[in-house]
C-alpha cells in the first residue's frame, strides 16, 4: 500500500494553504486530492474583488487569490491529483480515492487534512410549494454558469436569502443587464457582510425585505413568478401580506453546509451547530492525526481567515507526522539494539515496565478544557483546548445568534472574568474572534471550562 506523510482532501483555498504550510514546516511527502479539473476550488468562479486584504495586503479577485496559492504549491513541487474523488477515509487514516488514470486506490496517510469546503442548501430543504419549473438555481450554481460557463441565467430575478453569495449575485446579474426585483430574507437580519449589503444592494437600488420568504412558486415549464410574504417570530407566513413578483429566475441563497460525509464515514463526530467536526486547538478531530480546516470545519465569511486557519492545520499536521516518525525511529533503534544495552535498574526499570516513562517525542498532554458558547454566542471553533500542548496563543472564532448593539464579548475561566471587549454592533453574518494565551491559562491552572458570551453593561 502506498504511503504519504500528509494527504489533503480538497484543493481549494484551505487545502492549498495547508499544503504550503506543511511543506514549509518540513514535510516533503504531501499529496493533494481534488475532485475538480483545476485547483482553486470555489474561488475560480468568484470573479469579484475583495479577497486578500488580510493575507496579501491588497485587493484581489477570487481567481487571483487562488493563483497566488497555486503558484506556491507548484513552486514547492507539491504533487496533486485532479479529477479525483475521495470515496472513503477510515479512522486510522486510510484514504480511498478513484480517478480515470489509476482506478480505485487506497493509500495510508501519516496525517489527513480535511479541506472539502461546503455546499449550498438545496430547494428541497425549504418545503416551498409549487411545481419545479426551469429557472430555479442555487446562487452558487448561477454564479458558476455566469462566470465560468458564460450563460445569463435569466432576465428578471428574485433572490431568496441574503447570504453573501446571493448578495454578490444580485449585483452580478444587474451588471449583466438583468433586473433583480427583490431580495427576501426570512430572518430579521441579513446573513451577509454589511459591506456586501451596501455594495451589492444599496448601490444598485435593490430592495432587501427582512422577515420575508417565498410562499409560492408559479409556472410549470418555466418560472413565471413568485409570491413572497412576511413571516412572524416563528417564521410562519402572515396571511394578508402576500406580494406577487413576476420573474423568470429564482436564486436561492439559503445557507451553506460543510461537506462532511467523509468525516462521518471516518467516525468523526460533528458539531450540531456548525455541522463541522469538533476539534481541539490544533484543529485535530477526535480521530488522531485527522485535522479539519476551512469551510468543512465551519462556514467562514472571509477567505483570508480560511487561509490562516488552514495554515495552522498544515503546521500541526506536520508536527504530528514528525513526532510519530521520531517515535518510530526510536522504537526501531531500541529493537535493533542500537541504544545502550544495559537495562535500567531499580525504580527506572519498574517504571519502564509499567509504561510510565514517556518516549522522548511523546505527543503533548491531553488535558482538555471545553469552550462553552453562551448568552448570544452560537458556537466556538475550536470546541476545546488541550492546554498541556497548546501554542502561546490560540485564536477562537465564533458567530453570534442575533444582531446585538453595544454589547461586550466576555471571556471567563470558570467564573473568573478574564477579558472584555465592547462592540458597537454584533451580527450573525460577521465572524468574531478572541485570542486566548497560554500565559493567562497558566495563571489559572485549575480551569475546568472557558466560557465566551455576550453581555450588556
Amino acid at each position: 500500500m502506498q504511503y504519504h506523510d500528509i494527504v489533503i482532501v480538497g484543493g481549494g483555498p484551505a487545502g492549498l494553504s495547508a499544503a504550503v504550510a506543511a511543506r514549509k514546516a518540513g514535510i516533503s511527502d504531501i499529496l493533494i486530492l481534488e475532485r475538480d479539473n483545476v485547483l482553486g476550488g470555489i474561488l475560480n468562479q468568484c470573479i469579484h474583488n475583495g479577497f486578500g486584504l488580510h493575507t496579501f495586503k491588497e485587493e484581489l479577485t477570487g481567481p487571483e487569490y487562488a493563483a497566488r496559492y497555486i503558484a506556491q504549491v507548484k513552486e514547492e513541487k507539491i504533487p496533486y491529483r485532479l479529477n479525483t474523488i475521495v470515496a472513503d477515509i477510515t479512522h486510522d487514516r486510510r484514504v480511498t480515492y478513484i480517478n480515470r488514470e489509476e482506478g480505485l486506490v487506497t493509500i495510508q496517510a501519516g496525517a489527513v487534512i480535511l479541506a472539502m469546503g461546503c455546499r449550498e442548501r438545496p430547494r428541497g430543504a425549504l418545503n416551498t410549494p409549487g411545481y419545479r419549473p426551469a429557472g430555479i438555481y442555487s446562487a452558487g450554481t448561477a454564479q458558476r454558469l455566469m462566470n465560468i460557463e458564460g450563460y445569463l441565467v435569466g432576465k428578471e430575478a428574485v433572490i431568496l436569502g441574503s447570504g453573501d453569495i446571493g448578495l454578490i449575485m444580485a449585483r452580478r446579474m444587474t451588471l449583466e443587464g438583468a433586473k433583480v426585483k427583490v431580495v427576501a430574507e426570512i430572518m430579521p437580519y441579513s446573513g451577509g457582510l454589511k459591506r456586501n449589503i451596501v455594495q451589492c444592494l444599496d448601490d444598485y437600488g435593490i430592495p432587501l425585505k427582512l422577515s420575508h420568504t417565498v410562499v409560492d412558486i408559479h409556472g410549470k415549464d418555466r418560472l413565471t413568478g413568485v409570491t413572497i410574504a412576511e413571516v412572524d417570530e416563528n417564521k410562519n407566513p402572515i396571511p394578508g401580506t402576500e406580494e406577487y413578483y413576476s420573474c423568470d429566475t429564482l436564486l436561492l441563497s439559503v445557507g451553506l453546509i460543510p461537506e462532511n460525509e467523509l468525516s462521518k464515514g471516518a467516525g468523526i463526530s460533528l458539531n450540531r451547530v456548525t455541522s463541522g467536526p469538533n476539534v481541539n486547538d490544533r484543529l485535530e478531530t477526535e480521530a488522531e492525526g485527522i485535522y479539519a480546516c476551512g469551510n468543512v470545519l465551519h462556514v467562514h465569511d472571509l477567505v483570508d481567515f480560511v487561509s490562516q486557519e488552514a495554515a495552522l492545520a498544515g503546521e500541526n499536521a506536520a508536527e504530528y507526522v514528525k513526532r510519530k516518525t521520531a517515535q518510530e525511529e526510536e522504537k526501531n533503534a531500541t529493537e535493533d539494539g542500537t541504544r545502550k544495552s544495559a537495562a535500567p535498574e531499580g525504580e527506572s526499570a519498574a517504571a519502564e515496565a509499567r509504561g510510565d516513562v514517556k518516549p522522548a517525542h511523546e505527543e503533548p498532554g491531553r488535558h482538555k478544557v471545553p469552550l462553552i458558547a453562551a448568552d448570544g454566542v452560537r458556537y466556538t471553533v475550536p470546541q476545546f483546548l488541550e492546554t498541556d500542548g497548546m501554542r502561546d496563543s490560540v485564536t477562537v472564532r465564533f458567530r453570534v445568534a442575533d444582531v446585538y448593539k453595544d454589547r461586550y464579548i466576555s471571556v471567563y475561566y470558570d467564573d473568573q472574568l478574564i477579558s472584555r471587549k465592547k462592540k458597537k454592533v454584533l451580527a450573525p453574518g460577521e465572524m468574531e474572534q478572541v485570542v486566548l494565551t497560554k500565559k493567562s491559562l497558566a495563571e489559572y491552572p485549575r480551569t475546568e471550562r472557558i466560557t465566551i458570551r455576550t453581555e450588556v453593561e
